[in-house]
């Protein structure tokens, strides 16, 4: 019965999206209050749910969304982004830059966090796209293919290392064998996957479009431009690195935490692209400012929606509905390695959350590793492909795709879960193949 009232709530937001053409976060609100009441939540009990998702998920995303649409578009106002995406497209050729997409979104996305790797990416796909008139989704589809891979199979990310915390499994061994299923996962759900899905039209929503198409003599140097976008990239990757180096009490181990924290390290890249964008080429404060704010603005209902999505996997979350998923698959007999997948994938489509699904498969799945000596590595990669399984409307990225693709809903439902779930299947697959030699 879980199940059926949350496939029935699914069904009830669509057709509030589609056939009434109610904006996404309303029709997120309504949904929220009619399956939360009718799993079995008081309705007082669902309204503090609504809350408490809207306030969990904008209280990581509000800070990274706003800093990194602030970012982006002094970036691409001071011509930043068209200068990176004309050196790609110079380099690797028109024919070629699907390719070029995919290698950097996978080297930014081994450090960074998926949303932050998502914001500090997305200026340079919009004007790669403008750039070279193509199909935004070509190379749209590659980067979050690249992204996507990194963040559910390889540490440093939080979630594998979390629970290869809780699985004892080498972090290093987990890494390798990471990189071995991570490769092929990215070429199919990337450059080819997008082969399936071309007839899609996607734009850049209003807003952050680019504004001006510059002049070779406007704009600024390749090593600048490049230095400036990957600056989050290099303080969040310096501040992994200090555990190695730098004693924990010390004050540098201190100091490099700080910089290295996802949101001051966007802010410290927002103040130099003042400069870099800005004053270096005789740009004033006002104007300056007045860039931020419209990127702000841009992105409000982004946010409003995104908040939404993480009110809907609070419901799901309180009202039981993935601990219920679990019990009925837990004793089915099959290879250990795929019901890591199978528990991990359902609870992540019901529930939403991808860390949710990690932590509770995790917690599940313990007692199970300790009896059948399964490669710990490899349980915690199963895990990992099983939480990037079919992306639903109950999770924010799902919505950050949806609204910064101009997607409908039904395209987002068709592209952006299919090719989750490409990867997810690829990287079981990897798996299964790594476990007949390891």
């Amino acid at each position: 019965m879980p199940l059926i009232i949350l496939a029935v709530g699914i069904a009830f937001l669509f057709v509030l999206l589609v056939k009434f053409k109610l904006n996404g976060f309303l029709s997120l609100m309504l949904t929220c209050l009619v399956v939360g009441v009718a799993e079995g939540l008081p309705i007082m009990k669902t309204i503090s749910s609504i809350e408490s998702g809207v306030g969990g998920t904008l209280g990581h995303l509000a800070i990274i969304l706003g800093l990194g649409a602030m970012f982006g578009r002094l970036m691409a106002d001071g011509g930043g982004a068209q200068r990176i995406s004309m050196t790609l497209i110079e380099k690797f050729g028109r024919k070629n830059v699907t390719w070029a997409v995919a290698l950097t979104g996978f080297i930014v996305g081994i450090t960074l966090f998926w949303e932050v790797s998502f914001v500090v990416l997305i200026p340079i796909i919009f004007t790669i796209a403008a750039t070279a008139e193509i199909p935004l989704l070509e190379v749209g589809i590659p980067m979050l293919a690249a992204i996507s891979v990194t963040h559910c199979f390889l540490p440093p990310h939080p979630g594998p290392v979390a629970v290869a915390g809780i699985f004892k499994a080498n972090i290093g061994l987990t890494l390798a064998y990471g990189i071995i299923i991570a490769i092929p996962a990215l070429i199919v759900s990337g450059p080819l996957y997008y082969k399936l899905v071309k007839n899609n039209k996607s734009e850049i929503p209003k807003g952050l479009a680019i504004a001006k198409v510059f002049k070779e003599e406007e704009l600024p140097g390749f090593g600048i431009s490049v230095t400036t976008a990957l600056i989050p990239v290099i303080l969040i990757a310096g501040s992994l690195l200090i555990e190695f180096f730098v004693p924990e009490n010390s004050y540098a181990h201190t100091f490099l935490s700080f910089i290295g924290n996802t949101d001051m390290a966007l802010l410290i890249a927002f103040f130099i692209s003042l400069y870099t964008f800005g004053f270096r080429v005789g740009k004033k404060m006002p104007e300056l400012m007045n860039s931020t704010v419209e990127a702000a603005k841009s992105i409000a209902m982004i946010l409003l929606i995104i908040g939404g999505g993480g009110a809907f996997k609070q419901v799901i979350v309180d009202s039981g509905v993935g601990k219920y998923v679990a019990t009925l698959v837990v004793g089915l007999p099959i290879s250990p390695l795929v019901l890591a997948w199978v528990i991990t994938a359902l609870i992540r489509v019901t529930v939403g959350s991808a860390t949710v699904a990690l932590f509770m498969s995790a917690g599940i799945l313990l007692p199970l590793l300790a009896q059948t000596g399964v490669s710990p590595e490899l349980m915690v990669l199963a895990v990992g492909c099983g939480s990037m399984f079919c992306d639903p409307p109950t999770d924010a990225s799902f919505w950050m795709v949806k609204e910064y693709f101009s997607l409908t809903f039904p395209q987002t439902l068709k592209i952006w879960c299919v090719q989750t779930s490409i990867i997810s299947i690829m990287g079981l697959i990897g798996v299964m193949v790594l476990s007949l030699v390891v």
